[in-house]
């Protein structure tokens, strides 16, 4: 696994394990950040090219539990939405340069801090009333484009989930099946545009254990662990990690 020192492989090893619990115990709305983080040390592109096969090895990982519990005409729309989304973020990635991504992963972060918190204050009336299906299709291509430029597709997809007022099972089954899928349609333009390459997928090898381990920590945290003071520190994180990201953008 050459090419990385340790300090690398330390903080791979942590944001491998951070996106392990977020998706195995609290959703998988912020397990983004493990891209995040990795982007502090290395060009944004292969920060992604590391963390889309660990975030396809969780979600294999904890598929079985919501098998076919999902909403399928909601994920549909969603997933057909989802990939001229990703076809735009492939076409962006070809033009911009690493520093547009840097921009772009932060802002998505500190965005979705902002979302998330004002949810949670009532300053956002989400999912009050039932998206049309063409609100559903937008959704799923802003999800689509996020999620390439930065695994950061879930606000938009529970806002519209959210809106069709599905039961809680349903509304986790349906993300892990969309995300599922468009991280699989992710795989060709990654490949393509070279953000995989030997030597991400080497790093992935040695991160493997650090993700299940994480999503097996996540399962058995969910019920000991309060969701507040987990989403406290992921705020947090990500508040100070997308800062930095911009700042290192923008100088």
């Amino acid at each position: 696994m050459g090419g990385f020192g340790w300090e690398v492989y330390a903080i791979g090893a942590f944001a491998a394990c951070f996106a392990g619990i977020s998706k195995g115990g609290f959703g998988s709305g912020a397990a983004f950040a493990g891209a995040t983080i990795l982007a502090l040390v290395m060009p944004p592109g292969l920060a992604l090219g590391i963390m889309l096969p660990l975030l396809m090895l969780i979600d294999a990982s904890t598929l079985r539990p919501y098998w076919r519990q999902w909403s399928w005409p909601d994920a549909r729309l969603l997933v057909l939405g989802g990939l001229p989304g990703v076809a735009l973020g492939a076409a962006l990635y070809t033009v911009a340069e690493p520093d547009v991504f840097r921009l772009l992963i932060g802002v998505v972060a500190l965005v979705f801090v902002g979302w998330q918190l004002c949810g949670r204050l009532g300053l956002l009336q989400i999912g009050k009333r039932e998206l049309p299906p063409w609100g559903g299709a937008l959704a799923g291509v802003v999800a689509g484009f996020t999620s390439f430029v930065s695994h950061a597709g879930g606000p938009p997809v529970a806002v519209y989930l959210l809106s069709r007022k599905v039961g809680k099972t349903t509304f986790q089954a349906t993300t892990v099946l969309v995300f599922g899928l468009l991280n699989l349609a992710k795989v060709v333009p990654y490949a393509f545009l070279g953000i995989f390459t030997r030597e991400t997928l080497a790093f992935d090898l040695g991160m493997a254990p650090f993700a299940l381990l994480g999503a097996y920590i996540g399962v058995k945290a969910h019920r000991l662990v309060p969701e507040g003071l987990f989403f406290s520190i992921t705020y947090v994180l990500l508040t100070v990690t997308g800062s930095k990201l911009i700042w290192d953008a923008l100088t």
